[in-house]
Order: C-alpha cells, then structure tokens, then sequence
C-alpha cells in the first residue's frame, strides 16, 4: 500500500493507493508453510541438533501460529526415532532418541485401547500421528506417564526393562534408528529424560504433543491447510483443568498402556 500527501489550503489530504487484488484464481492461501514465504517466527532447534526437515517445518508452523497456545510442546520424530521439547517460544530444550511402536503406520486400530495385549497383532502396534492434547496421568499400576492418546492406551513414559530378549535399554542407545521400533505403540524415553523434561513440562498443564507421521503426508496429519487438523480426544481442551493429575485408563482396559 503506498500514501500520499497532498497540501490544499491549510489542509492536508492523505491518500492511500490500494494495490489492484488479483483475480480469485490467482488468490494464495498464505496459511499453509511454503518455501517462498518465510516465517514470521522460526522454532530454534541450535546448531548442532540433527533434525528432519518434516520436524523443523512442523515446529515452524506451530512457533507461526500459535498451535501450541503459549505452552511448552514437544514434536515426536518417529522416521529418526527422536524427541524434541520445546520451550513456550519455540526454542529446543531437550531431545533424545525414543522407543516406538513395533509396527509402521499412522493410525491405531478402532478399539485397541479396551484389548489386553496378548490381542493385539504385531501389524496393530503402531504409534499413532497427529496432533494430541496430552496430560499426566497415572496407569492402572499406578506409575505416572504422560497421556498422549487416551483412549488407545498410548503414553510417554519411562522406559521399562521389559523382557531380556528386548533390550530396550540398549536400543534407546544405540546410534542405529531401526532398532528403535519394539513397543506396543507408546513412546518409550530414557528415564532421566522424562524425570528431567517430560515430567516437569506436565506439572500444571496440558501441553501438545506432535506426532510425525511414518507415511502420510505431514500437511495431510496437521492439516497446515487450517481444516484437516488431527486431534485425538478434542473434547478434552488445552486450558482444560486436569484430572487431578490422576488420570487412569478405564476399568474396560485390561492393561495399563502400550
């Protein structure tokens, strides 16, 4: 838009020049993520964190508009197998690698969170993508974790021992990604990780956590396009008041998570 000033009699006339608008075919949505557009406000992940280009866009997008409503998020990278948890303002706090679920996929199986485990299918153990309101919680024995899909049974927790033959442990750390793919769909973090960023980051509130997808498109999971966004358990509001901190899986579960 450009002014001009004009000076008539003591007076002074301002006018704006509109630019013509272009014709509706040629109207751009400036809403989703595109390369020729840059960021209001880019997320800082710092110079020596390896990082996808799906999770720096995903973490850009949010840091623009606002997704995360002012809180601390955190973006699961399940195609690097990693974690990262961001401050309010977009800036890294902390990753690490995970543990995920055993099989790929996007989705979890309709009624996977009322099944016992010894149900569920080795192609049923996935991680589901999206875009989760999570909460702390506690499970049916009584171990807190962090709520991601609620009614699939999904948590972030502590990694356990397992049985031997798993060696979670030992997957966490190993430099290799696809040995990180061994659990029943929950996201597994190191024990001082999630003592250290995860636990304290849900101590008052609810705050988003982001799930990269392993084959759909990410603006298909996001809906950058500002209509396909991908919440499980909607109802369930970021501002929301917890469950007490409380929160455990119905008594129709047979099992704690997965």
């Amino acid at each position: 838009m450009n002014r001009y000033i004009a000076a008539s009699a003591g007076f002074a006339l301002v006018i704006w020049a509109l630019p013509a608008l272009p014709p509706p075919s040629a109207v751009v949505d400036a809403t989703p993520l595109r390369p020729d557009a840059p960021p209001l406000h880019r997320a800082e992940f710092g110079t020596d964190t390896l990082v996808s280009p799906q999770a720096r866009q995903l973490a850009d997008w949010v840091a623009q508009t606002g997704d995360h409503a002012g809180a601390a998020f955190i973006i699961v990278d399940k195609k690097r197998a990693s974690v990262f948890v961001f401050e309010p303002d977009a800036r890294l706090r902390a990753h690490s690698a995970v543990l995920l679920g055993s099989a790929l996929g996007d989705v979890s199986v309709p009624g996977i969170g009322t099944r016992p485990m010894a149900q569920i299918l080795p192609a049923e153990r996935t991680t589901p993508a999206g875009r989760f309101v999570a909460e702390r919680g506690r499970n049916t024995q009584g171990e807190d974790v962090v709520w991601v899909d609620y009614d699939a049974a999904v948590s972030m927790h502590r990694v356990r021992a397992g049985t031997p033959i798993e060696r979670r442990a030992e997957r966490l750390a190993s430099p290799a990604i696809d040995d990180n793919r061994i659990s029943y769909g929950c996201i597994n973090v190191p024990v001082a990780f999630y003592e250290s960023s995860i636990q304290p980051l849900f101590a008052q509130r609810k705050a988003m956590i982001y799930v990269l997808p392993d084959s759909k498109p990410v603006h298909e999971v996001f809906g950058f396009l500002g209509t396909a966004s991908t919440e499980r358990g909607a109802s369930r509001s970021l501002h929301a008041p917890l469950h007490n901190g409380n929160a455990v899986i119905g008594s129709n579960s047979a099992w704690p998570e997965r």
